[in-house]
């Protein structure tokens, strides 16, 4: 399989920030698209058709939600394409249903971004995962994360304590209808395939230094949905190549609280390590 790269991270991944590393994001950034765009649908594509258990998840409760980030996600992608289309035009020419039955399969064909949507029940101390759609795991496995509260969900992240859990759950309680959140994460990986996922129980390769090969950073943003209230979080995964890096990046290694890596509004239930912003 060819190799699908950025030659660039459109953020500074040598600012570091503490856990959980939270910025605003005007509405208008949360959704974008690279030039990668068309190597990263084709995979996503054929995840999807070959491996669809492993990249998406829906209880019926998020239903909703996702009917509604579906129609968000037309909106901001998609303007030109009116509300009810039946289908879309991508940008590398391949044509995608829009199938209200399926919406997470249908938003996994429509962005580079993965969406895991989180619903707090009532009554309820944490945020749940409902649904998902992740065709670009960085070391962890979607179904192993589905319909648990954030702090189970991050498991077995060393530094997602219980005071990075409450900080993050306040951050989600707290995050207002459009205006949205974001945050980036940074690791080291000797392999550049997207489809990365990892289990629990899996053994972590011990990463003393940067590696040789790619660069892959995670840009996470976080959104409220006005009707249902579910809180979305969002994935656009880059991977570049060691030797499109600059100096700051090429330095980024082992895991810190301030490094831009482990986590804090980490994907949920990221099992990431190494440098710490995600």
């Amino acid at each position: 399989m060819s190799e699908i790269l950025q030659k660039n991270i459109p953020y500074d991944v040598s600012a570091l920030r503490r856990l959980p590393g939270i910025q605003p994001l005007p509405v208008a950034d949360w959704l974008i698209r690279d030039e990668a765009f068309a190597g990263q649908m084709a995979r996503r594509d054929d995840l999807l058709a070959s491996r669809r258990a492993a990249v998406i998840v829906m209880d019926d409760c998020a239903r909703p939600a996702a009917l509604e980030l579906l129609d968000m996600v037309l909106a901001a992608a998609y303007p030109e394409a009116g509300a009810d289309v039946p289908e879309v035009l991508r940008p590398d020419g391949v044509r995608v249903p829009v199938d209200r039955d399926d919406p997470m399969a249908t938003l996994g064909r429509l962005v580079q971004e993965d969406f895991l949507i989180l619903q707090k029940p009532e009554a309820a101390a944490e945020h749940i995962l409902t649904a998902g759609v992740l065709c670009f795991p960085a070391s962890w496995t979607l179904t192993e994360k589905f319909m648990k509260p954030l702090t189970r969900i991050h498991v077995p992240v060393p530094s997602y304590d219980d005071n990075i859990a409450a900080r993050v759950q306040r951050l989600f309680d707290g995050i207002q209808v459009d205006r949205p959140l974001w945050r980036f994460n940074a690791l080291w990986y000797d392999d550049p395939e997207l489809f990365h996922p990892r289990r629990e129980s899996d053994q972590r390769p011990h990463r003393t230094a940067p590696g040789t090969g790619y660069f892959r950073s995670e840009r996470q943003t976080m959104r409220r949905l006005p009707e249902t209230r579910a809180v979305v979080f969002g994935v656009h995964t880059f991977v570049v190549a060691r030797v499109d890096m600059g100096v700051a990046a090429a330095d980024q290694g082992g895991g810190s609280d301030r490094q831009p890596g482990e986590h804090g509004a980490q994907q949920a239930g990221a099992a990431e390590r190494d440098t710490a912003g995600g």
